[in-house]
């Protein structure tokens, strides 16, 4: 029998001050078996970062032909592509070709070694990386509830996040635009 998706039922006050975006958000975020609360945090803070009417999670970790995220345009035609984590020079080839913005969120310990070996391929692809601290991710993660209302404020390069269980501030690192 397969494990099942544990689900997150997550209220979201979204402010992005760079966008002029002011959102209250009820997101139903389901995390795969073999997905870390860290990386659905990524998830997470990608939905805000990046918030359109047409963005939606999809299957990602159980489907590889799609991404974490993905925003379609009326037409169908893709718009957005995100992806959390360190995918390959090639996937993300693939992909930029078909969508018409392509953003990596890269977050681990692996991060760092992983820009070092495919920043010359990824250089020569539209796509935009950006790289979130590991230690701060981890904080992130240990605010996690099941069931829980946060606020989200996004300006500049910083993303503030506040829960019943704290606070952190996390800073972005553009590697690509």
């Amino acid at each position: 029998m397969a494990l099942k998706p544990t689900i997150f039922k997550i209220k979201v006050a979204l402010t992005d001050l760079d966008r002029e975006v002011y959102e209250s958000l009820s997101l139903t975020i389901a995390q795969h078996p073999s997905e870390t609360s860290e990386r659905m945090m990524v998830r997470l803070l990608a939905y805000c970062l990046n918030y359109e009417e047409q963005l939606e999670f999809c299957k990602g970790l159980s489907d590889t032909e799609e991404p974490d995220l993905w925003a379609r345009a009326l037409t169908g035609e893709l718009d957005l592509w995100i992806e959390a984590g360190e995918p390959g020079a090639d996937r993300i080839k693939k992909v930029s070709r078909q969508a018409k913005k392509t953003i990596v969120y890269c977050f681990n310990t692996k991060s760092a070694t992983w820009w070092q070996l495919e920043s010359p391929k990824l250089a020569k692809l539209s796509a935009t990386v950006i790289q979130f601290s590991w230690p701060e991710i981890q904080k992130l993660a240990d605010l996690i509830e099941r069931t829980m209302d946060i606020s989200v404020t996004i300006t500049g390069n910083s993303v503030y996040v506040a829960a019943a269980r704290g606070e952190i501030e996390l800073s972005l690192t553009t590697l690509q635009e």
